[in-house]
């Protein structure tokens, strides 16, 4: 049985190409001064946390964000935890989307089954990439897991270990924290404060 027992997911800062505004997805931009600012702040709040290992994306955006977090400790890249390739959508913003793709952009909007990027990586391709790299912090032995990441990738893993759909956004620098109780299950927060059921 895997030791691991908790997981904060914490998304990338603010990038020079603009990932509050933009679905840059595999395209590998930098932070700005503004996203390492908001690492920085991260950073702060958690100083009294203890990681075992710290991984992070293979993409900049990430990896610098995981960098300034772990304040010198080493990271670890996992290259199944870069964000879906949004295809001919890589870099815009959601309004140059609809202008461009109105009935695509409105079918991703209403969650259509078969929805997929056009031109990008197929939704069931990304999640089995992402169980593939959290299936590797499993078996890593690490008992808690700071993972600097993608707003997909944090959904993914979020839903993959709580066993529903979860809806909301995560804005950049945010942290969502996950702990596995002692039944087994995986629940929200940092103490599994925030039962979830699995589905």
């Amino acid at each position: 049985m895997s030791s691991l027992r908790r997981l904060v997911l914490i998304r990338h800062g603010e990038t020079a190409g603009q990932s509050s505004i933009r679905f840059h997805g595999s395209s590998d931009v930098e932070l700005s001064d503004e996203g390492r600012a908001q690492m920085r702040e991260v950073a702060g709040g958690l100083r009294t946390e203890v990681f075992d290992l710290i991984v992070a994306s293979p993409l900049r955006r990430s990896w610098e964000s995981a960098r300034i977090l772990s304040g010198g400790a080493p990271v670890r890249l996992e290259p199944d935890f870069r964000e879906i390739h949004f295809g001919r959508w890589e870099g815009m913003t959601r309004e140059e989307i609809e202008a461009s793709d109105p009935v695509l952009y409105r079918d991703w909007q209403q969650k259509t089954a078969d929805f997929e990027f056009p031109g990008g990586e197929a939704r069931a391709a990304f999640r089995a990439r992402v169980e593939r790299g959290l299936e590797r912090l499993r078996r890593s032995g690490a008992t808690s897991v700071l993972v600097a990441a993608h707003k997909g990738l944090i959904r993914a893993v979020t839903e993959s270990l709580l066993g529903e759909k979860q809806g909301g956004d995560v804005p950049l620098g945010a942290a969502v924290a996950l702990t596995r109780g002692p039944d087994g299950r995986w629940y929200r927060g940092r103490r599994g404060s925030e039962p979830q059921a699995a589905a």
